[in-house]
């Protein structure tokens, strides 16, 4: 009988999770690839939605931006919302429900639960049905339907390569980013929205390869519209005084409040909707006619409304005529985003905050003009805020007021007034804008991200050292004989087998010590029939944890890196859980390790 191959002969250890570094350089090529692609498909949908408004409200063919301020169609404007709202709505019911919605809500779903698959057609029908619901007045932004289609083109191209699904996510990142950073030429801002909101993670394997796509596709932009930012604004030219500083934080808590009620608000027009006894079909045009009625009051609300922010960051916009935009394109905007149409959030967000942090700017002046605060940077500070209190992606939000307007001054009260706002939404709502609809289908969304504890131990740190082992020359028939007696140590489970060096040659069980038929004097060393997983002293707990996952184990021995392959301990997977214990005490109030003591004279 040929005797069974010698298990020392290998080890089974915890493999590193981190990818090899041709397969990083091979996910950052295609990265590019698709950024160039988001990069073209943008600027398509930009010049598609001007083409629809330019017919839709002045007749003419034309792919120059244009608005549908100074139509002349009178009255006659309220039906072209409808008109367009009813093609939507046409698109949703016979090609794909998932273009309703404003575009990062529904990626992150696709992240969530379908391994960051997004189905194929939504690559073109979502700009085509954003492009018509824009062009045809409605009140949002194109940067959350381009988000959405550039990320199922990364997502087309992870299913159609042979990538893990964690490649696949990096890949929709990557596209979703290369959108935002195509739309508004902000690389920076992109690269952490995808970590914020779509990545759930930092880490080098999905940091590159967005990153560099976000560079691409500013790139890109750059090829069409140079390099001037997107709202260009005057120069600030003064620091803001510690007064002003007070100022903006509280302006910022003050717009972070004010988000908190718009979202609150979208979700009660939301759930109003679906009360309707129609089909959901018919909700966008009942909410155009809204938006018609409000658009033909002031045309300043219809479409993305781009010049807008542009006119509110400058100034140009103050008063009474701020007042009326800002509160007419908040109730054009939740009530079309409301009703399940395709549109974005960002842009309408940002024409809001700005308003606000604009007016409240405006009051302060007025009141107390010895804070030195400035209305622009108000401005500045609200459409950051807004958008930080409504997605709590406040450095997303900094960096993106900053990239977009390039005004290194407003970096320190845009810092502050965006914290104010983070604050005042992590107090005011449970999810944000993005999370709300996924939370109210009890899908958990993680937004806060620390490393994992277990990955910070190692296994020589927990494993115990009372380990019981057995000699690998020792007869089967003294083992059993030892087990019978019920002496210590011989109830568990699982022993591991050592030679006279105290190096590990395997694992046994008590099942396989106690199987009938075997013969008393074989060594215990040819019944071990497979090499013994263990774990290296310097691998960390994490890489322990996935280990015994992977084999199907539940206690894994621990030896010396230095080759001897000597057992130091074992680790079972209550000393996995004990281990949390630190990470628990790290989180109780303790008492003060210093005491300061004041003599008494």
């Amino acid at each position: 009988m040929t005797p069974p191959p010698d298990p020392a002969a290998d080890l089974i250890t915890p493999r590193r999770a981190v990818r090899p570094r041709r397969r990083l350089l091979f996910i950052s090529g295609v990265a590019i690839l698709i950024a160039i692609g988001g990069g073209f498909l943008a600027e398509a949908l930009l010049a598609l939605i001007a083409l629809i408004t330019n017919l839709a409200f002045h007749g003419r063919l034309s792919i120059a931006a244009g608005s549908p301020v100074g139509h002349q169609l009178g009255a006659w404007v309220i039906l072209v919302p409808v008109a367009g709202a009813l093609i939507v709505g046409l698109i949703a019911r016979y090609g794909s429900p998932a273009i309703r919605g404003h575009g990062i809500p529904e990626v992150m779903e696709r992240i969530l639960l379908h391994d960051s698959r997004i189905a194929p057609g939504i690559t073109v029908l979502k700009p085509v049905s954003t492009a018509i619901s824009i062009g045809t007045g409605g009140p949002f932004g194109a940067e959350g339907p381009i988000i959405a289609s550039a990320g199922a083109l990364g997502s087309l191209v992870g299913q159609l390569s042979r990538v893990t699904a964690d490649e696949r996510k990096t890949l929709l990142a990557a596209g979703a980013a290369a959108g935002m950073a195509a739309t508004f030429g902000s690389p920076v801002s992109a690269t952490l929205l995808a970590i914020e909101l779509l990545l759930f993670e930092y880490r080098p394997a999905s940091l590159a390869p967005v990153a560099l796509a976000s560079a691409v596709a500013t790139a890109v932009r750059y090829l069409f519209h140079g390099v001037a930012p997107v709202f260009p604004v005057p120069t600030i030219t003064a620091p803001p005084s510690g007064e002003a500083l007070a100022a903006y934080i509280a302006l910022g808590g003050l717009v972070g409040a004010l988000s908190v009620a718009v979202t609150r608000v979208l979700y009660r027009i939301e759930d109003a909707f679906e009360r309707l006894p129609i089909h959901w079909m018919w909700w966008p045009a009942l909410g155009a006619i809204v938006v018609g009625l409000l658009g033909w009051w002031d045309p300043r609300v219809l479409g993305v409304g781009y010049g807008n922010i542009i006119g509110t960051l400058s100034g140009d916009i103050l008063g009474r005529s701020l007042l009326l935009l800002t509160v007419l394109k908040a109730a054009v905007w939740l009530v079309a985003l409301g009703s399940g149409t395709a549109g974005g959030t960002m842009a309408p967000l940002f024409t809001i905050g700005g308003g606000s942090g604009a007016l409240l700017a405006s009051a302060v002046v007025m009141f107390f003009p010895h804070l030195g605060v400035d209305v622009r940077i108000g401005a500045l500070v609200g459409m950051a805020a807004m958008f930080t209190g409504a997605s709590r992606a406040p450095l997303a939000s900094v960096v993106f007021a900053f990239e977009t307007t390039q005004q290194p001054l407003g970096l320190l009260p845009l810092l502050a007034g965006c914290t104010g706002a983070y604050l005042i939404s992590l107090f005011g709502m449970e999810s944000t804008i993005m999370t709300e609809r996924l939370r109210r289908r009890g899908i958990p969304v993680i937004t806060e991200y620390e490393a994992d504890h277990l990955a910070r131990i190692t296994a020589g740190e927990r494993a115990s050292r009372d380990v019981v082992s057995l000699p690998a020359g020792q007869p089967l028939g003294e083992t059993r004989a030892w087990l019978a007696a019920g002496a210590e140590g011989a109830t568990h489970q699982g022993f591991p087998v050592v030679d006279d060096a105290g190096a590990i040659v395997g694992l046994l069980t008590r099942r396989d010590l106690m199987a009938p038929g075997g013969d008393p004097q074989v060594a215990l060393r040819r019944l071990v029939r497979r090499p013994p997983v263990v774990a290296f002293e310097h691998h960390s707990l994490r890489d322990v944890a996935d280990l015994m996952i992977r084999e199907g184990v539940g206690r894994i021995p621990v030896v010396a890196a230095d080759g001897s392959r000597r057992l130091l301990g074992i680790l079972s997977r209550s000393d996995l859980l004990a281990a949390h214990e630190s990470r628990l005490d790290a989180s109780r109030p303790a008492e003060p390790t210093i005491r300061l003591s004041f003599p008494l004279p």
